[in-house]
């Protein structure tokens, strides 16, 4: 199977510590977690994905609004320098310990924080990534 994710969760990825909205929200990224470190791949869309799922019952629901949208063109767009290629809707990538290790380096150093600027995590976010990353649930194998 493949895992369809919004660009901007190829960050939040990076930082996930069982942390989110509801339990159901958790319950849901927690299971994508262990799909990502099995080793399935990505599958890049737009709009809400299987992170999002949860959420799509509420009322109104962030997933569509355009903060979220534009999130997810800074994410693409800062991804897809680090990775050297364009990172757009109906993309496959297959992650690994040194993708993400070199993600989560430049997370660290802020060249990918363009798109989390007024994320209500973004302040989690950085305390993760100068802890080293130690408590994420996204653990792949030693290269």
């Amino acid at each position: 199977m493949t895992i369809r994710l919004r660009a901007h969760h190829l960050l939040c990825m990076l930082t996930y510590v069982g942390k989110g909205y509801t339990p159901a929200f958790t319950d849901n990224y927690d299971k994508i977690i262990a799909r990502l470190a099995a080793g399935e791949d990505i599958l890049i869309q737009e709009g809400p994905d299987d992170v999002c799922q949860p959420l799509l019952g509420e009322k109104d629901p962030h997933c569509f609004w355009d903060s979220v949208v534009e999130r997810d063109a800074k994410a693409a767009q800062a991804v897809g320098l680090l990775l050297g290629k364009t990172i757009a809707s109906g993309d496959v990538l297959t992650l690994d310990s040194a993708i993400i290790a070199r993600f989560r380096t430049a997370f660290r150093q802020g060249s990918t924080r363009t798109a989390c600027t007024g994320c209500e995590w973004f302040d989690l976010c950085s305390a993760v990534s100068k802890a080293g990353y130690a408590d994420t649930r996204l653990q792949l194998p030693p290269l």
